[in-house]
């Protein structure tokens, strides 16, 4: 098993990716410190978690809150007496025309999608140099992070960032024994996008736009930050994976 004995952090981790990130995690022998924004459904995982033989806790975490992103890393930290992977899968999107996006909303997705990650990542890092060991950090981009879409400005900017962010980190710590990498899926079925698969043409439009002709499944990307965050990829950081069915590939013709 890849992660026995590890500890690791999913923010995000009562739904999508990141839930399904707790369970490969778990089922490589990791512990699996689960937080959401929602406890309830942090601790829904939790509870799947168990029954299928692993082990995890759930946290209350609004990671957009530098104190509380503290507290909850020296506590995890604290309680599991290491801290080994961070994943960072919290995110939120909007779909708006620009001339209707208001700065309420735009500040809400770059706080969640960005300084969040930058937040949590940070805590990380400074909890992993006082313990002087190394650890590996994977955050979710997306294909927007490397391209864009017509009414998604907060978002695509957010994306953007994070994939700089990540080239940033993965440079700053290269020699420390921290690696950082993201992943950037595409279409990913989960409960952020289960509105484009209600509409028949617009699952058609979905499938259409990624050279394998469908969408991703929120386990595909799961496994893929595995390998990440695992020794597998000892010698990758700075790298943003993407797990998109080929959509930046190039246009279908």
């Amino acid at each position: 098993m890849r992660f026995q004995d590890q500890v690791v952090v999913i923010t995000g981790g009562g739904s999508g990716i990141g839930r399904e990130c707790a369970f490969e995690f778990a089922g490589e022998g990791a512990t699996v410190a689960v937080s959401d924004i929602d406890l309830s459904t942090a601790q829904g995982t939790v509870d799947e978690v168990k029954k299928r033989g692993g082990e995890a806790s759930a946290f209350a975490l609004d990671t957009t809150e530098p104190a509380a992103v503290k507290t909850f890393f020296e506590t995890a930290e604290k309680r599991f007496g290491r801290l080994d992977v961070l994943v960072n899968s919290a995110g939120i999107r909007e779909i708006s025309p620009v001339t209707e996006l208001s700065h309420e909303e735009w500040s809400r997705v770059i706080d969640v999608n960005i300084t969040g990650v930058f937040l949590c990542a940070q805590a990380f890092i400074k909890r992993l140099q006082a313990a002087d060991k190394p650890g590996a950090i994977v955050n979710l981009a997306s294909t927007l992070g490397v391209t864009a879409a017509p009414n998604r400005a907060a978002y695509t900017a957010s994306k953007h960032a994070v994939v700089g962010l990540t080239k940033e980190l993965g440079l700053e710590f290269g020699q420390s024994g921290i690696r950082i990498n993201a992943v950037g899926p595409g279409v990913t079925r989960t409960s952020l996008t289960e509105r484009y698969f209600q509409d028949a043409e617009m699952a058609e439009t979905v499938k259409s736009i990624h050279a394998m002709n469908r969408w991703g499944e929120a386990r595909e990307i799961a496994r893929a930050i595995l390998f990440l965050a695992s020794d597998d990829a000892s010698f990758i950081t700075g790298t943003t994976l993407m797990v998109d069915g080929g959509w930046t590939a190039g246009k279908m013709m």
